[in-house]
Parts: structure tokens; C-alpha cells; sequence
């Protein structure tokens, strides 16, 4: 009988975990076993900080449901989901980067006309962000669906409220020429939830735990390699700070401000109003 000891303990571990049946399972399990042991060891961890992990663990659990998924805060501020996002879309310069999920995207959300309003008369300056979706080669992509999700003026997502409808979020499909047009209001900068255990965490550092002002952006279109991705506001705060390192220059784009007046969609607004313009480019798969 071979006995454990802190020498050994390692590879008897990755020994037991080197059995997993399938090839990719058992890399990931034996590495995750040597890195997690390796920390330990480097930090010289504590039972009192060990059981403390294991709590904070067992609290993102609990507050995560349905609209909000605290494992994927945590993983977007430790910078994880960026490395990931970054590690497994490098596309061509020419393309739209990716970007973050965040924490709240939500499925199934309505799907508007072009120009249809999302932001249903909350309270904001209207917004019209307007462009094309096209390849690499300059090809218009018509169909194309964009699943738009946005927080509003208080930077509050609809998972983060008691709302049944859907809220600040919609998907428009693209016309035969690729063009495309969003509508819905400005958003703000916003300090991402402080009130779950990831927010416990960030409180004990001088992290910033705001985000710049962004709408998202998904695409899935047949023939072209997935897309998420953000807009930002030329100019907002944050930019430089994004607690989620989601922020990239070729996703920063100017605001136009405008009078009272005929709108993009064909309309016409009765108050000042906002727009965008930006053209996604997608990678061929």
C-alpha cells in the first residue's frame, strides 16, 4: 500500500484523474490537478483559506440563476473570459473582434423590424445605431440575425429585475444588403452587480468595478464563425478601466447628436436624439 504524503500526493492524484475515458478530459482534469496543487504549495494555503474558497464558491452558486450568472462575473473579472475569448477567436485584423458575454444575456428575445424600438419608452436618450453585416470580402450578409442586449439608464440588465417582459433586449435581422437598424436608447457606464460574492471580493482590492457605456452585440450566422461583441461610446468613462477587460479600439465608435427630427428608421422624434453607425465584419468560417 503506497501511502500519501505532500511528496506524492500530486501525481497520485493525476494518476487517478489520468483515467478518464476520453483524451481531451483527461488533459484538462491532470493539468487542472497540478496547477491547483502548485497554487497551493506557492501560497503556502491555510484549512481557515481553503474553506473560505470553498464558501465563496458555494455562495456564486446560490445567487446564480436563470438571468444572472455569477460564475461568469467571476471569470470576466479574474480576466479568464477575455483570455478564453481572445485564445479561440483570433480572426482576421480586418474582422470585428470578439468580445465578453457577460453575465447577462438572455435567450430568446423578441425579434423586431428594422427600426423597431427595444427600449419600449423607457426613460433615455433614443439611440439609433444603424451599418451593415458583411464578410471579409466586402459581401453584404442579408438574414443575418444581431442579438442586441443592453442596461438601461441605471445600469440595471432585465435579469437583474422583477420584470416578466422583455426588456432592453431584441433581435433584428439584416435586409438583402446587409444593412441593419437598432433601435433603443443611449446607454451608461455602470458598476457591475456589487452585491453578490464577486462584489465581496472586489471591495477588498482599489479595483474599479465599472464597466464604459456598451451595447451587445451576438451574431451566428451560417458560414461565418460566431461573433460576441460590444459597441462602446467614444469618449465615455471607463474605457481605459473596463473591470471586465472587454474594451477594444475597433469596437469604440462616435456618437452623432441630433435635433428634434426625421430619424434613420423613417420616423421622426420628437426630442433630441442619438446615432451610430458600424459595420460588422464577420470571419469566414
Amino acid at each position: 500500500m503506497q501511502l500519501v504524503t505532500e511528496d506524492n500526493i500530486t501525481e497520485l492524484a493525476k494518476q487517478r484523474w489520468g483515467t478518464a475515458h476520453d483524451a481531451r478530459t483527461r488533459e484538462l482534469l491532470t493539468a487542472l490537478v497540478q496547477h491547483i496543487h502548485d497554487f497551493a504549495r506557492e501560497v503556502r494555503l491555510t484549512e481557515d483559506e481553503w474553506m473560505a474558497a470553498i464558501q465563496w464558491l458555494k455562495r456564486t452558486g446560490q445567487i446564480s440563476d436563470e438571468k444572472r450568472e455569477e460564475f461568469i462575473l467571476a471569470s470576466d473579472v479574474l480576466g479568464l473570459s477575455m483570455l478564453v475569448v481572445q485564445m479561440n477567436h483570433r480572426f482576421d485584423p480586418g474582422a470585428t473582434p470578439a468580445t465578453v458575454l457577460g453575465p447577462f444575456h438572455i435567450e430568446g428575445s423578441p425579434e423586431l423590424e428594422y427600426g423597431d424600438d427595444m427600449s419600449e419608452g423607457l426613460p433615455g436618450t433614443p439611440l439609433f445605431v444603424t451599418g451593415t453585416v458583411r464578410g471579409l470580402d466586402g459581401t453584404p450578409v442579408g438574414g443575418a440575425v444581431l442579438d442586441v442586449w443592453q442596461a438601461d439608464e441605471e445600469g440595471a440588465y432585465e435579469g437583474q429585475l422583477e420584470v416578466e417582459e422583455a426588456r432592453l433586449r431584441a433581435k433584428y435581422t439584416t435586409r438583402e444588403d446587409g444593412t441593419y437598424c437598432v433601435r433603443t436608447i443611449a446607454p451608461k457606464g455602470y458598476a457591475i452587480p456589487m452585491d453578490g460574492p464577486v462584489g465581496d471580493l472586489i471591495r477588498q482590492t482599489d479595483i474599479s468595478y465599472f464597466r464604459p457605456a456598451h451595447v451587445h452585440f451576438l451574431l451566428n450566422v451560417p458560414g461565418y464563425e460566431p461573433l460576441i461583441t460590444h459597441l462602446f461610446e467614444a469618449g465615455g468613462m471607463y474605457l481605459d478601466s473596463d473591470v471586465v477587460f472587454g474594451t477594444k479600439q475597433e469596437l469604440v465608435v462616435g456618437y452623432e447628436h441630433h435635433e428634434p427630427g426625421p430619424t434613420p428608421n423613417g420616423g421622426r422624434s420628437e426630442v433630441p436624439w442619438a446615432s451610430a453607425t458600424y459595420h460588422f465584419v464577420l470571419q469566414p468560417k
